[in-house]
C-alpha cells in the first residue's frame, strides 16, 4: 500500500491550495480515509475523513465551510481542497486510510490509522 501526499506550498491569508493524496494497493471501497495535519509544537489532528465506497464526509469544526474532502475512483485519489486560508492552518499535513466502519468523524485516533502519505507542508503567510 502506498500513499503520495503532494501540493503544499507557501499561501497568503485568505487564499487557497489544494492537495492531492494518489493511492494504490487498497480496496477502496472497505476504507475511510482522512487528512491529518500536525501544526508546530502541536498534536495531529484529523481535520476531515471520507468513506471512500459512499463519499460520506466529515469535517473538524475549525475547518468545516472552508475546506473540502473530495475522492476520484478512477485516478485513485484524494484531494483536500483548503481555502480561506489563515495562518493557525499552518502545518503538515496527511493523508492517512483506515479499515471502514458504521461510525464516519473526525475524532479518531490516529493509531486506527492503518496507511499513511509522507506529509507535505502547507505554510500561510499572514
Amino acid at each position: 500500500v502506498q500513499l503520495q501526499a503532494s501540493g503544499g506550498g507557501l499561501v497568503q491569508t485568505g487564499g487557497s491550495l489544494g492537495l492531492s493524496c494518489a493511492v494504490s494497493g487498497l480496496t477502496f471501497n472497505s476504507y475511510v480515509m482522512g487528512w491529518f495535519r500536525q501544526a508546530p509544537g502541536k498534536e495531529r489532528e484529523l481535520v476531515a475523513s471520507i468513506r471512500w465506497s459512499t463519499g460520506t464526509r466529515s469535517y473538524k469544526d475549525s475547518v468545516r465551510g472552508r475546506f473540502t474532502i473530495s475522492r476520484d475512483n478512477a485516478k485513485k485519489t484524494l484531494y483536500l481542497q483548503m481555502s480561506s486560508l489563515e495562518p493557525e492552518d499552518t502545518a503538515v499535513y496527511y493523508c492517512a486510510a483506515k479499515r471502514a466502519s458504521i461510525y464516519l468523524g473526525t475524532d479518531y485516533n490516529e493509531a486506527e490509522f492503518d496507511y499513511w502519505g509522507q506529509g507535505t507542508l502547507v505554510t500561510v503567510s499572514s
